[in-house]
């Protein structure tokens, strides 16, 4: 339907600029607090796209009213609207998904303002969630105000360097790890683990992409990117795709279990006494090699990052403020001591000279 000149008409264009602006920012990945700003837009939208919804469906009656109901409450002048989570309970037009998604980045919201992290890792953990908040915000303002004022044209399709995404996505998992955004982590993975599998499932609460390169033998007139309704895909083809999530799900996993096959300081020692002619190998050794190497960060050193391993031999447990090892770094010292002829003489005097050595230029 179109929107003559009006309240109405200025709240929804408004709505639409601050979802746009939010998609702009969020697709500049230079721009400072990108995540942080996109949700704060966002939820500006949502608020004033349900304003311009009530305002054509109950009047002026989204503001709040004083106790005895005779008068509004004002702020600096202006009468006080409804707030998003306000709007969330007087609306009965909303899906369970798409009201949890909403609900979920209003208390995030909350969170995110009063910590000092850095939100663009955050992002990467929620982009499904962040995908679903823009894509349910177009559907109810086409189910609201009609297909005149869908965003699609608009926007285009965020392009991505995957080998950026590749080492941003593995550097979000080490500085999730920190203790200063261990809560964040928490509470996102408490609320979705509160939602029933219904609502975690839909692709209204977060969006579930999987990225499957197209044939080259496709009609040259085709898009590079299709997206495909679920619900119109066959039951035959569905159980495929299934079967591929559940590939992908089995691989994240076993990347999840971060302790799985690692090695303690002993078992180090104990591999390189084994199989070289150092029977005498011992953790001062081991020591002496994780400083020249820069394996591991020690105590007293300047500005000690307990995270700050080289992620090929070693990383940091904080569950039990210990390191663990990979099977790599044992290779690397048996190859050292066997190929290489080091010896304790050689790597005391590297340890007591204080020079780092790059393992890779060996």
């Amino acid at each position: 339907m179109g929107l003559r000149q009006g309240k109405t008409k200025l709240l929804l264009e408004s709505a639409i600029d601050c979802a746009l602006l939010a998609v702009e920012i969020y697709n500049k990945p230079r721009t400072p607090f990108r995540v942080e700003n996109y949700i704060t837009n966002m939820i500006m939208a949502w608020t004033k796209v349900f304003h311009a919804h009530f305002h054509t469906t109950i009047g002026e009656k989204y503001f709040y009213k004083t106790k005895d109901g005779r008068r509004y409450e004002v702020i600096d002048g202006e009468r006080k609207a409804w707030e998003l989570s306000t709007c969330l309970k007087k609306s009965n037009s909303l899906s369970p998904p798409v009201k949890a998604n909403l609900e979920f980045f209003i208390k995030l919201r909350n969170k995110i303002e009063h910590r000092n992290i850095n939100k663009d890792e955050v992002g990467i953990v929620i982009f499904g969630e962040c995908q679903a908040l823009l894509n349910n915000f177009e559907s109810f303002v086409i189910k609201c105000f009609g297909e005149e004022y869908t965003l699609n044209e608009s926007l285009a399709f965020a392009l991505q360097f995957s080998k950026l995404r590749t080492d941003r996505q593995q550097r979000a998992s080490k500085t999730l790890l920190a203790k200063e955004v261990k809560e964040l982590k928490e509470f996102i993975s408490k609320y979705r683990r509160s939602l029933d599998e219904e609502t975690f499932n839909s692709q209204e609460f977060s969006i579930k992409l999987i990225s499957v390169p197209k044939i080259s033998n496709t009609n040259r007139n085709d898009l590079a990117i299709e997206f495909v309704n679920w619900k119109t895909v066959k039951d035959e083809d569905k159980e495929k795709y299934s079967k591929l999530l559940a590939i992908i799900k089995e691989k994240h996993v076993i990347k999840e279990v971060v302790n799985a096959g690692k090695l303690k300081a002993g078992s180090i020692v104990q591999k390189v006494k084994e199989n070289t002619s150092v029977s005498d190998f011992n953790h001062f050794d081991h020591r002496c090699l994780c400083i020249i190497f820069s394996i591991r960060p020690y105590q007293g050193e300047k500005d000690k990052d307990p995270f700050n391993t080289n992620s090929n031999f070693c990383h940091y447990d904080e569950a039990h403020d210990d390191y663990l090892y990979q099977e790599e770094w044992a290779i690397f010292l048996i190859n050292l001591i066997a190929n290489k002829n080091w010896n304790k003489i050689k790597w005391k005097e590297h340890f007591n000279s204080s020079i780092k050595l790059d393992p890779d230029k060996l």
